[in-house]
Formats: C-alpha cells, structure tokens, sequence
C-alpha cells in the first residue's frame, strides 16, 4: 500500500512539472518568439520525461486515482485569475519548482539517484526563469528604444553637457557614456551630468564598463564587454533594477549573456567604426543569427551610418548604437533625425 502511495504522489508531480514546462515553452515561443528560450525549454521537458521513464509507467497508471483526489476540488481564488500572458509563465514556473521539489524529496524512497538528478532539472529551471524574467524587463524598459547613443568625455564638461542636452531633446532613447581614459573623479562627474540630464525625460542613461561609477552616478543602465565584469559580478554592485547589456562577437556569447540575465545585447562590429578598432568583424550574417535566436533586444554596433542603416535593419535586429556618426556632425539632432527616417521607410 505504501509503495502505491508513493507512486501516486510521484506521478502527480510528475504530471504538474511536465504541464508547467509546456505552458512556459508556450509563452517563450508564442508570445517572445525566442528561439533560445523555446529550445532550453522544450529540453527542460525531454529530459523530464527521460528521467519519468525510470517510474514504470503501467506502475504510475495504476497509482492513480484522479477521481479520488481531494485535492482536485480544492482550488483557491488567486489561482482562477491572470493578469496577462507573463503572470500565467510566472505561475507556471512555480507549479514546476515545486512539483520538482516534491519529486526530489520523495524521490529519495524510490532511487537517490532520481532524486539528483530532478535536483539538477529543478536548478535549470530557475535560470530559465530568471533569463524569461530579464528579458521582459529589458523589452519594457527599451520597448521604445531604438537608437543609443555612444559619448565620450568631449572637449570639456561644457561641451559634454551640452552634447547630452542636444541628444535629449532630440529624443534620443538612450545615451552611453564611453571614455576609457578619464581619471575615475572625472568619469563619475560625467556620469552624473549625464543622468541630471536625462532624469525625468524619456531617454535612458547607460555607462560603460564601470558598475562602481553607473552606481554612483544613478544611472539606468551598465553595459558590460567581454571583458569586463560578468552579469553576476555587475548585478552584485549595481542591484536588482539596473538594465545591463552585454557587448556580443559571436552566438555563443549571446547564448550565455542571456542566460546569465542580461537584459539588452549588443551585436557587432557589423562594419568598421571610428569609435573602436577591431580586427573581426562579425558582419550583417551575425546579426541576422542573433536575430533568429533571441528576441532580447539588441543593438547593432559598429560603423552604422545613415547610408549602410538599410542593411542593418534587413536582418530583422531593429535597434542600433552608433557614436561619432552623431557626435562628430555639427548638427546631432539632424542626424538622429535622419537615422529615424530611414529606419521608418523601412518598416
């Protein structure tokens, strides 16, 4: 009696991790339309259904007692109602963690080694979670945001001020302040003339490369590049509200800033630039791969122009990061303007 009770419960729970996994792979590959999430998704639920396989399955039939549960009429009020498609995922990744906890726990009667084994299943699914929950903040947050502007120190804190002022008011969506050689004193002045500048208006303020300083300073944002600070590092300094992008080259960094939880890419170099030297650029076909593989925003970087900005956005990555393009041209504004108008006969 007691073994049948057990497989009872094991296959429940069994039933409960399997049904959430599919709902959430739903939302990922309907309403994200992201392959990489669809993909450690679905393998989520393969290997669930591998290791389900060790409990026989006319055992698991058998248990079962659908009709005699009493907990199937037993359902609260908040369970009957969802606030839009991400509060269904959300609560489908608790009804996962916790049936995976229970067949952990209980999994330990049966085979200690089933029971490692949902350990490990339950541990990848909170990265997903936490990869799905970066990825719809970073979509809110830069759902209007198509162009970022890159800035460095200017000639003086002057011009810099106003430089900043002029991209505001032309609407740009976010500004990233750039400079590798100022002394950290003057890198954090910047920076907070930046975001004084910035606050309360729709542009978003980024700084590059330094936690410390987009800390201090108050900023939106941090971008981080391969060699810089990693998510986790970056996220211990700045908290939990901060954007942070991460600098891509290739697929497989895109695959893991996602999953460490960036909230916004960029992808490049796509052409040569005069802001940063590189000796590999990884063209228009990485961007059409970055395109197809996620849908957390991105930013083209690297040499985009007004007259290349066509091909950048044919391969489907719709944001871009551009610098002296804008900041070196006596009239930013009219640049910025001009970059919004092609962008717009292309849709």
């Amino acid at each position: 009696m007691a073994d049948t009770l057990l497989i009872r419960l094991i296959d429940a729970s069994l039933n409960r991790a399997a049904e959430g996994l599919r709902v959430v792979e739903d939302y990922v590959r309907f309403n994200r339309d992201d392959r990489l999430l669809t993909k450690a998704a679905k393998s989520l639920r393969h290997d669930l259904t591998s290791l389900s396989a060790q409990i026989v399955a006319s055992d698991r039939h058998a248990a079962r007692d659908t009709s005699g549960d009493i907990g199937t009429d037993l359902t609260l009020k908040n369970e009957t109602t969802r606030r839009d498609p991400w509060d269904v995922c959300a609560a489908s990744f608790k009804r996962v963690q916790q049936a995976l906890r229970s067949l952990e726990e209980f999994g330990k009667l049966i085979e200690p080694q089933f029971a490692a084994q949902i350990e490990s299943l339950r541990y990848r699914v909170y990265t997903l979670e936490k990869s799905t929950g970066t990825l719809l903040h970073g979509a809110e947050k830069l759902a209007d945001i198509s162009l970022m502007i890159l800035i460095d120190r200017c000639k003086s804190p002057d011009a810099f001020d106003q430089i900043v002022a002029e991209l505001v008011e032309a609407g740009v969506g976010a500004i990233q302040l750039r400079d590798k050689g100022l002394s950290d004193r003057e890198l954090l002045c910047r920076a907070r003339c930046m975001c004084a500048r910035t606050a309360g208006t729709q542009t978003v303020s980024i700084v590059n490369d330094r936690a410390d300083i987009a800390q201090r300073a108050g900023a939106d944002g941090l971008h981080l590049g391969q060699d810089d600070l990693s998510v986790k590092d970056a996220r211990a300094i700045v908290g939990t509200g901060m954007l942070i992008g991460v600098s891509t080259h290739s697929i497989d960094q895109v695959r893991e800033a996602v999953l460490d939880g960036a909230n916004y890419l960029g992808a490049g170099p796509t052409f040569p630039s005069q802001t940063k030297q590189f000796t590999h650029f990884a063209g228009l076909d990485y961007l059409r791969q970055v395109a197809d593989e996620t849908s957390l925003p991105t930013f083209a970087i690297g040499g985009v122009t007004p007259h290349n900005l066509a091909e950048v956005l044919s391969t489907g990555i719709t944001r871009i990061a551009v610098g002296r393009a804008v900041t070196d041209s006596p009239t930013p504004a009219a640049v910025v303007q001009k970059f919004r108008e092609i962008a717009q006969s292309t849709r």
